[in-house]
C-alpha cells in the first residue's frame, strides 16, 4: 500500500506521526555524524602530542588540539593550559572539561527517547479516534450499517496503531545504539585522561 493512501486512510494523526518520524531520523543522522567526527584514535593523537611537548613546543600542541575535532583533543588542550598548576591541577582541569563534554555527547538523545515513548501513544490516540468513528456509524445506522461505512474507522485504527509501533521500535534501537556510541567515547576519554596527566606532568616547566 502506497504511503499517500496510508496517510489518507490513517487520518490527521498520521501527519503527526510523520512529523515525529522525520524528527527522529534527523536527530539520529545528526548524532551519528557528530559521533563519527568525535571518535578519533585517541592513543595515536596523544602520542603525537607527547612528541610535540617533548620538544617544548606548547603552542603547536595547542594548535593541533584546536584543529582536531572531538572531546579528547579538548581535554588535552585543557590539560596543557593548566600544566603550570601541577598534577592535581591538571586532574581538576580534566574533570571540569569532561563535565562539559559529556552533555555535548548526550545532547538530543532525550528527544529520540521521547519519540520512542510517545509514538505508540500517538498511534493509540489515532486508534481511539478511528474506533469512535466506527461506533458513531453503528450508532447512527444500527443493524443497517454497511461494511464500507465501518471500514474507514477500522482502517484508521489499525494504520495508526501499526504506524506508532513502526516508529517506536526503530527509535528504541537507534537510541540504544547511540547510547553505546556515547559510552564508547566516554570510555575513550577516561583512558586518554590517564595518559594526558602523565604526559603533561612529565613535561611541565621547571619552577
Amino acid at each position: 500500500m502506497l504511503l499517500p493512501k496510508l496517510i489518507s486512510l490513517g487520518g490527521p494523526v498520521m501527519w503527526l506521526l510523520l512529523i515525529t518520524s522525520a524528527m527522529a531520523i534527523t536527530v539520529f543522522i545528526e548524532r551519528l555524524l557528530h559521533y563519527h567526527r568525535a571518535q578519533i584514535n585517541s592513543m595515536e593523537f596523544i602520542e603525537g602530542i607527547r612528541n610535540v611537548l617533548r620538544q617544548a613546543n606548547v603552542v603547536e600542541a595547542i594548535s593541533i588540539c584546536e584543529a582536531t575535532p572531538g572531546p579528547v583533543p579538548r581535554l588535552v588542550k585543557a590539560a596543557i593550559l593548566s600544566r603550570d598548576s601541577g598534577r592535581e591541577g591538571v586532574r581538576e582541569a580534566l574533570e571540569e572539561a569532561g563535565l562539559m563534554e559529556v552533555p555535548r555527547l548526550e545532547e538530543k538523545l532525550n528527544l529520540l527517547a521521547t519519540i520512542a515513548q510517545i509514538a505508540p501513544l500517538i498511534g493509540l490516540f489515532g486508534t481511539t479516534l478511528g474506533m469512535i468513528d466506527t461506533f458513531s456509524v453503528v450508532s447512527e445506522n444500527g443493524l443497517y450499517s454497511q461494511v464500507e461505512d465501518l471500514a474507514g474507522g477500522v482502517w484508521r485504527a489499525l494504520i495508526c496503531t501499526a504506524s506508532g509501533l513502526g516508529i517506536a521500535i526503530p527509535c528504541y534501537a537507534a537510541y540504544n545504539y547511540l547510547v553505546s556510541r556515547v559510552n564508547s567515547i566516554v570510555l575513550d576519554m577516561e583512558k586518554a585522561s590517564t595518559e594526558i596527566v602523565t604526559i603533561v606532568s612529565a613535561t611541565q616547566p621547571s619552577s
